[in-house]
C-alpha cells in the first residue's frame, strides 16, 4: 500500500473509531468506499488508444504537479421531507437509498456533516442549471431537517447561514449561486418548501433576490428566455414557472404568469 493509501486510510480508521456507535458501520463502509477511489489513484493508468484500423496508439503516464481536489461552485439546499433529523441520518446511511447529502441541520441548529466537501454527495439527481447537467459533481447537498409543510426554525437558519458563509469564503461559490433543489429539478422536486426565507439567505449574500420593481418588462419580454437565463430547464416551461414563484413569489403555485410575476422575472432578469 502506497504512503498516501495509507495516510487516507489511517485517518478513516480513526474517524470511524470516533463516529457514534450506532454509525460506525456507515463509517466503515464509507471508508472502503474512499480507499477504493484512492487505489485507483494510485494506478494511474495511461489510456488504452487504438485507430479506426484496431492499430494501438503509443500512450504512457507522466504526472503533472499542478492539480487539485474538487471545488464545489453550487450549494443546493433541501428539505428532508422526513420526521426528524434521526430519521434522516438513519435513511442515509443505508446504502439501499442511494441517496446522501453534505450536512444535514436539524430543528434545533445542530449540524451532522455526512460527507467531506470535496466528494461527490448524491443529493441532486436528475437536475440541471443553465448548462451543468450533473449537479452532484460541483454542488454541496445542505439538508434542513423540515417535512415540507411546516416553518423553518430559526435556530436552523442561523446555523445555515453560519455554514453557508464558511462555504462561501472557503470556496469562493458565487452569490447567484445557493439554490434550491426545485430550482434545478423542477419537474421532481418541491423543495425546500415555499415556506423557506430565500429574502433572509439572498439578504446575507447568499442567493439573489429582486429589488422592489419600478419598471415593467417591455411588451416582448420573452419569460422563457428570462428564465432559461437565469438557469432554469424550460423544457418544461409550466414546471419552471412553478419553480420559479415557489423561490421568488411565494403568492401562488399555478404556472401561469401575471403582470407582478413578470416585473419580478424581469428585474432578476437583469441581474445575471
Amino acid at each position: 500500500m502506497k504512503f498516501k493509501s495509507l495516510l487516507v486510510y489511517s485517518s478513516a480508521v480513526l474517524f470511524a473509531a470516533c463516529s457514534p456507535k450506532p454509525y460506525q458501520e456507515a463509517q466503515k463502509i464509507q471508508t472502503e468506499k474512499i480507499q477504493a477511489v484512492v487505489e485507483k489513484m494510485d494506478l494511474n493508468p495511461a489510456p488504452i488508444l487504438m485507430d479506426s484500423l484496431g492499430n494501438t496508439i503509443q500512450t504512457s503516464f507522466i504526472p503533472t504537479v499542478n492539480f487539485s481536489s474538487r471545488k464545489p461552485d453550487f450549494v443546493i439546499i433541501h428539505h428532508t421531507a422526513q420526521d426528524s433529523l434521526a430519521q434522516t441520518i438513519k435513511t442515509f446511511t443505508l446504502e439501499r437509498t442511494q441517496v446522501s447529502a453534505h450536512y444535514v441541520i436539524g430543528r434545533d441548529g445542530q449540524v451532522v456533516q455526512m460527507l467531506n466537501d470535496e466528494l461527490r454527495a448524491w443529493h441532486a439527481g436528475l437536475s440541471k442549471w443553465g448548462n451543468n447537467y450533473d449537479m452532484n459533481s460541483c454542488s454541496i447537498g445542505i439538508e434542513i431537517d423540515n417535512n415540507g409543510t411546516e416553518p423553518f426554525s430559526d435556530a436552523q437558519i442561523n446555523s445555515l447561514l453560519i455554514l453557508l458563509q464558511k462555504l462561501k469564503t472557503t470556496y469562493n461559490i458565487p452569490t447567484a449561486n445557493f439554490i434550491g433543489h426545485a430550482d434545478i429539478a423542477p419537474k421532481r422536486k418541491p423543495d425546500p418548501s415555499i415556506l423557506f426565507p430565500w429574502k433572509r439567505l439572498a439578504d446575507n449574500g447568499f442567493g439573489l433576490w429582486f429589488d422592489n420593481p419600478t419598471t415593467p418588462p417591455p411588451a416582448d419580454f420573452d419569460v422563457e428566455n428570462a428564465l432559461r437565463r437565469i438557469g432554469y430547464d424550460t423544457r418544461d416551461l409550466p414546471a419552471a414557472i412553478i419553480a420559479f414563484k415557489r423561490h421568488f413569489v411565494k403568492l401562488d403555485l399555478n404556472p401561469e404568469m401575471s403582470d407582478w410575476d413578470k416585473c419580478v422575472l424581469f428585474n432578476l432578469y437583469k441581474k445575471y
